[in-house]
């Protein structure tokens, strides 16, 4: 792949990754619920998601999700069904006590958060419509397995950067004690957002 074709590449991953979405919002509740590893553990798994979905649709596989109606549907309807989930969890949810430091958080709540970052990916089958758009501009018949793991590696690891990011600017100490000071708000906001996507996906 070329320089000029693997920045213009960067330049559209980026935009993505950047884009506000139910993403964000569980990076951003699950840094405040568990700190800093808790955030940066979703943003992580959120990355390998993204990946999974760059690397099958450069191998082609992708085309199963976009051309076969049941097969988009099951992801679509499951991803619906797990942000309802988060949704609710988030608006049942009850003020923890503040963590003793911004980067405290047990390794079950940084698997959890890894889990949920993964899922929130891999239950969204609009990545494989974005990415078979994009990788049409990219990948041909002489396309080769080194270039389609550069094209994973980008679209990951762009994401999982601007995700670990978000989860260490919301992991500072002032910045963290201010979002505890409106935890039960934020929960609540949150809930509704992820809730209101879950509607959406299904209507």
């Amino acid at each position: 792949m070329e320089l000029t074709s693997w920045l213009a590449l960067l330049a559209v991953v980026s935009v993505g990754a950047i884009s506000p979405g139910p993403s964000l919002a569980v990076v951003m509740r699950n840094t405040l619920a568990g700190g800093r590893g808790h955030g940066v553990a979703t943003a992580l798994g959120h990355g390998v998601g993204v990946g999974l979905y760059a690397l099958i649709t450069a191998l082609g596989l992708a085309v199963l999700v976009t051309r076969y109606g049941l097969v988009f549907d099951v992801i679509r309807y499951g991803g619906a069904l797990f942000l309802a989930w988060l949704g609710i969890k988030a608006l049942l949810a009850k003020k923890a006590p503040p963590l003793p430091s911004a980067s405290a958080a047990p390794a079950l709540a940084r698997r959890q958060g890894a889990f949920e970052g993964f899922m929130i990916a891999f239950l969204n089958p609009q990545l494989a419509v974005f990415f078979v758009a994009l990788f049409s501009q990219f990948v041909t018949a002489d396309t080769s397995a080194i270039q389609s793991v550069i094209m994973m590696l980008t679209a990951g690891g762009v994401d999982a950067l601007w995700y670990v990011l978000v989860a260490l600017v919301l992991s500072r100490g002032p910045v963290l004690a201010w979002l505890n000071s409106k935890a039960v708000w934020i929960d609540k906001l949150t809930g509704v957002i992820l809730l209101a996507l879950a509607i959406k996906i299904i209507w």
